[in-house]
């Protein structure tokens, strides 16, 4: 009997193998069959800020609110740290996190964990290279503000950008909506030095973005910028022309006095008086550049009985409470949360009698815990003036938590799962040997 080869089977063998390899090399590159995974998740606007010679702040947005993670590494080919943006695994719009504890002139490697699913720059990993080592800046320029929306609500957790001559910086806006920037910290374009200031000449941009709401921007001179006028999602504001405001430091007042008046005493030194209540508010607990040694420290000081103050503290996540004044005129505010080594400011402000917000600023360095510590919250070597990730996000695999990371959430979804594959390899080769089978007795 002849044996006859059937053209059909031969074509089936080969139409198995393509779906076979295909199906293998979709799972493990494009995740095709990854469910929930879409383009909403993609981080956008990938900036990197604050660069300093031992930190650094990636912010990026989605179009939906997801979970945020980094993979980062001082390798390209092992990015195993892991960053979790919210210990909680609570999902935002905008993201915010800081790497500190980094090494002065050092390359280092990152990728971004959306939802579970990796984004990096086109198959590599994007790099930030950190600045040279530098002692504190004594300079306290500051730059507040508040964003609301058009209907006059606060924007919570807005990402707030200040270019001051091609040095990025970055933070987010409170549940106020305020925000705060030390741009006294702000570096030169190649981040060897601090930048030099001049408050009617230099010119600060400052971009908003909050998703869904929408972007704003301004231009300003620090000497107009403390505080700020309000910033509206969806304008843009020319603030160079705005008065001249308080730039921090201890409240002053000048006395007139006419000039018919007699140069004596009016006080009555028989009766004993009592201590003088205090007309403005005023800090005790610290020091302009003072060091503590605590995470937590505590602020106190005099005011007006009845008055209430916003003190605000400066960190890589601001901090700002509400504390109303006691009678005895005595106020206190601790820290809620710690604070991490370096410098920080503290603002406090309030109205006074006679309408006028007035600013009490110092700056302050904690020692405490100076360990290197690599912390979620809230930059490097770049192509640009202004830092920002190039390239499209591409998804890769999913990353994993490393087993140092501490989170109390549900873990992260694996994608990538091989058993899918597998199967189907089983089953090829089952209908790759009936098929021969077939072929060879038909």
């Amino acid at each position: 009997m002849i044996k006859k080869a059937t053209s059909p089977t031969i074509l089936g063998v080969l139409v198995l193998f393509f779906g076979m390899f295909a199906g293998v090399f979709f799972l493990r590159n494009a995740q095709v069959f990854r469910i929930g995974a879409s383009a909403d998740a993609a981080p956008k606007d990938i900036r990197i800020s604050n660069i300093t010679d031992s930190s650094v702040t990636i912010t990026w947005s989605t179009d939906k609110q997801t979970v945020g993670m980094l993979n980062w590494g001082s390798k390209e080919n092992d990015t195993s740290r892991l960053e979790i943006e919210d210990s909680n695994n609570q999902k935002y719009y905008n993201h915010n996190i800081s790497l500190t504890g980094l090494t002065a002139n050092t390359n280092y490697f990152y990728k971004i964990n959306s939802d579970g699913t990796a984004f990096d720059n086109g198959g590599i990993s994007w790099k930030f290279t950190t600045g040279a080592a530098l002692d504190i800046s004594k300079n306290s320029i500051l730059l507040s503000g508040n964003v609301i929306n058009a209907s006059g609500n606060p924007e919570k957790r807005a990402l707030v950008y200040a270019n001051v001559n091609s040095y990025l910086l970055s933070t987010l806006t409170s549940d106020t909506g305020n925000f705060v920037f030390q741009l006294g910290s702000a570096r030169t374009a190649d981040f060897t030095n601090y930048t030099q200031i001049d408050l009617g000449g230099t010119l600060v941009q400052i971009s908003v973005t909050a998703p869904p709401d929408g972007v704003a921007s301004a231009q300003i001179f620090p000497q107009s910028g403390n505080p700020a006028p309000a910033i509206i999602i969806g304008q843009v504001y020319d603030f160079r022309s705005s008065p001249v405001n308080n730039q921090g430091g201890s409240p002053n007042a000048k006395l007139n006095l006419p000039q018919d008046v007699v140069s004596q005493s009016k006080f009555d030194v028989s009766t004993p008086s009592s201590t003088p209540k205090p007309t403005s508010v005023i800090l005790e607990s610290l020091q302009q550049g003072e060091t503590v040694t605590t995470n937590q420290p505590q602020f106190f000081g005099k005011g007006p009985g009845g008055e209430k103050i916003t003190i605000s503290v400066h960190s890589q996540n601001p901090i700002t409470a509400t504390v109303e004044i006691p009678k005895n005129g005595s106020w206190s505010y601790s820290v809620p949360t710690n604070l991490d080594p370096g410098a920080h400011t503290v603002t406090i402000s309030w109205i006074d009698t006679s309408g006028i917000t007035r600013f009490l600023t110092r700056d302050f360095i904690v020692k405490a815990g100076e360990a290197p510590a690599f912390t979620a919250s809230q930059s490097g070597s770049l192509t640009t003036p202004t830092p920002s990730a190039s390239g499209a996000a591409t998804p890769k695999a999913t990353l994993k938590p490393s087993p140092t990371a501490t989170s109390t959430a549900m873990p992260v979804p694996v994608t990538g799962d091989l058993t899918p594959t597998l199967i189907l390899s089983i089953m090829g080769v089952l209908v790759i040997a009936f098929s021969f089978t077939v072929w060879k007795y038909a």
